[in-house]
């Protein structure tokens, strides 16, 4: 048995129907013998709003009470995800990244993770129900709420499967894993099947938006394997993983996406066969 931590970004829990089809698959990928951490974001443009509404009464406003307004939208998703788990007769229970064990440093807007002490959802997870986790935030010293800032909902993602041992950490988007430009864009892009934390990290650098920068050096440092996928589909995504990682231990993987990731590394200049 195999243990997925799956996280979903805000268009692919944007509304009801969203949330449903979320659901539907995290509880197939957990009938087919893994247990089950996500994370989510909040949904849809929650964020952008409450930044707004935010503005809207004061033009400069606390960074704490910021952080305080800013897990609220996480805290939406994650209980509206549980409940819709529960009405599809599987069990969930929904943390805060407080509540979860995220402790962080006390820089309101772009705080640092410092440790994961995720017992609350060891025990979710141990009694059979599906773990939810609230991204992109955690708690500090005082026990005040913290958001991570830019891409924070995935570098918890992370933070979290590396925490619990999981197998592999599943990032949920809009597109179909990593491309060689932004596929919305370039129609002629390619998806990459297999790339290197490093490569990956100089992608992140350059200005691509798949994958924050901090996300992906937690996961080199761990070894964690993440695998960059669409919510909207089933096919091949991108596993981001170490170039000697045999990614045959990988979990819940498409059809021959292992034998093809193994060809791309097999085929790279300089690599003998």
């Amino acid at each position: 048995m195999a243990l997925i931590v799956q996280k979903f970004g805000g268009s692919s829990v944007a509304d009801s129907d969203s949330i449903k089809r979320v659901a539907k698959r995290i509880i197939e990928t957990k009938h087919a013998g893994n247990d089950m951490a996500v994370v989510v974001s909040a949904m849809g443009d929650t964020t952008d709003d409450l930044i707004d509404q935010a503005l809207d009464v004061d033009s400069n406003p606390p960074a704490r009470e910021m952080d305080m307004l800013m897990t609220a939208g996480e805290r939406i998703s994650m209980s509206l995800l549980a409940m819709t788990i529960h009405a599809q007769g599987e069990s969930a229970h929904s943390f805060t990244g407080s509540q979860a064990g995220f402790m962080t440093d006390a820089r309101y807007g772009a705080a640092h993770i410092r440790n994961v002490k995720p017992y609350r959802v060891m025990d979710a997870l141990k009694h059979g129900e599906v773990g939810i986790v609230a991204g992109f935030q955690g708690v500090n010293a005082d026990g005040d709420a913290t958001t991570l800032g830019r891409g924070g909902s995935d570098t918890s993602a992370v933070a979290l499967a590396v925490a619990l041992h999981a197998d592999v950490c599943e990032i949920y988007t809009d597109v179909d894993g990593v491309f060689t430009a932004d596929p919305r864009i370039v129609p002629t892009a390619r998806r990459i099947s297999r790339i290197s934390y490093e490569e990956m990290m100089e992608m992140a650098a350059g200005g691509s938006k798949v994958l924050a920068l901090r996300c992906v050096e937690y996961a080199q440092r761990f070894r964690m394997p993440i695998h960059v996928r669409s919510s909207f589909s089933h096919r091949p995504g991108t596993l981001i993983v170490s170039q000697d990682m045999d990614v045959s231990d990988i979990p819940n993987l498409a059809p021959n996406q292992c034998q093809v990731a193994q060809a791309q590394l097999d085929n790279q200049p300089g690599r003998e066969g």
